[in-house]
């Protein structure tokens, strides 16, 4: 097993060896061992304003196999808020191993219908859930707002005080983690946003949209990567599986076949198509998610 120290694990692969790039992964997945990654870092300031506000309640929208859901019922458990989780889908399906482990989480689980699900972000729908399941803090779906943008943009602190670095790279869902990761870069620190979903380019105008309210400005130093989502969101895909396997085989590292697994077969081929300049740093950041493979094998099979 390779050694991680402090977080940062050197990938030492050939394409890399052959640009010239030095590769690192930030192991975000080691953070905690009941809240790790993105999702944390997402939920840190706004469990610190629900309690502020005198919240005891976090309520929250997400699919079936959703990493922010089982983020927020863990950190009720562990922080001491009840949770309500509105999931989209049929309240008549079995609960899935992720929604199983929420509900021992302690969370409230409840089903909605796909047309009221497109309304998850109206206010007034919003109010007629209040209005129903009583006063709480509500968490937008994946977990991105204002405030989480702020989590992630710590992990750019915590990195630099480890290692020098010119490009980070992170897996795109809701594109909050990357806006908040653009909100922290500094001087010649660029990113890249490797989409997760099929058809991301829209992902854009949602990044620029968050970096303009969380700091009155949009930030150019990045892009977006939208070739390497393997057919569609948690779609099944045999080569992007066999490059997991391979790579936790190489490097010890196990990653997950939404998110992370896209990242590093999309960051490994940049860099062999010479995308960084020879002699750059770049560091990708595994954001967890591991929670997801249970869910994906009884979905799949394997």
């Amino acid at each position: 097993m390779p050694v991680v120290a402090d977080f940062l694990q050197e990938l030492n692969e050939p394409a890399a060896a052959e640009q010239g790039v030095r590769l690192l992964l930030w192991r975000d997945d080691l953070a905690h061992p009941d809240l790790p990654g993105n999702k944390a870092r997402k939920l840190k300031f706004n469990l610190a304003a629900a309690r502020q506000q005198g919240h005891h309640t976090l309520l929250t929208f997400g699919g079936a196999y959703s990493n922010h859901v089982a983020a927020v019922a863990t950190a009720g458990r562990l922080f001491g808020f009840k949770t309500i989780g509105l999931i989209r889908g049929d309240d008549a399906l079995a609960l899935n191993p992720t929604l199983t482990q929420a509900a021992a989480d302690g969370m409230a689980v409840h089903y909605l219908d796909r047309t009221a699900y497109r309304r998850r972000a109206d206010p007034d729908f919003i109010a007629g859930q209040l209005a129903r399941f009583g006063p709480a803090y509500v968490l937008p779906e994946g977990g991105t707002n204002a405030l989480a943008l702020l989590g992630c943009a710590e992990l750019l602190t915590e990195l630099r005080a480890r290692t020098a670095f010119d490009a980070v790279a992170v897996a795109v869902g809701t594109g909050g983690t990357l806006a908040g990761l653009l909100t922290g870069l500094a001087g010649q620190e660029q990113a890249v946003g490797v989409a997760a979903l099929k058809n991301g380019a829209f992902l854009r105008a949602e990044i620029d949209a968050l970096t303009q309210q969380a700091q009155g400005r949009t930030v150019a130093d990045y892009s977006l990567q939208t070739d390497y989502h393997f057919g569609g969101y948690a779609k099944y895909s045999a080569p992007l599986l066999a490059f997991i396997q391979q790579f936790e085989a190489r490097h010890g590292v196990l990653l997950d076949p939404i998110y992370t697994g896209k990242l590093l077969f999309g960051v490994l081929d940049l860099i062999a198509q010479g995308y960084f300049r020879r002699g750059s740093t770049v560091v990708a950041i595994h954001t967890g998610g591991l929670q997801a493979w249970a869910g994906w094998h009884e979905r799949f099979g394997r």
